[in-house]
């Protein structure tokens, strides 16, 4: 996994036929991709392309994406939603809070 301002760069994979790797920008809309035939090459050409959008996003007057702006919405049964909320509020807690804390456990 690569990381370079804010944005990661993964999933990247080698194809044998023209002897290179490419890879993506992880949690965009936009496809951006990059490649390399060294595991530099890569890592130049991930942090070349971030670049690249960026300042193609500053011409173009428009902000960049964030690759993770922190919020999401998920679909859930109301029975769980009932269930989450009455298990916040009895550790004093929004459900916001509460799956905060939820998420962080399921992820360590």
């Amino acid at each position: 996994m690569l990381k370079y301002k804010e944005y990661i760069g993964n999933n990247i994979e080698y194809d044998a036929e023209g002897k290179i790797f490419t890879g993506e920008v992880l949690g965009l809309r936009t496809v951006l991709t990059f490649q390399g035939r060294t595991p530099e090459e890569v890592e130049t050409s991930f942090k070349e392309t971030i670049d690249l959008y960026i300042e193609m996003c500053k011409q173009d007057d428009v902000s960049p994406e964030r690759p993770y702006s922190g919020k999401f919405n998920v679909r859930i049964p109301p029975e769980l939603h009932r269930e989450i909320a009455l298990q916040a509020s009895a550790e004093k807690m929004s459900i916001n809070d509460w799956a905060i804390k939820a998420f962080e456990k399921a992820v360590q």
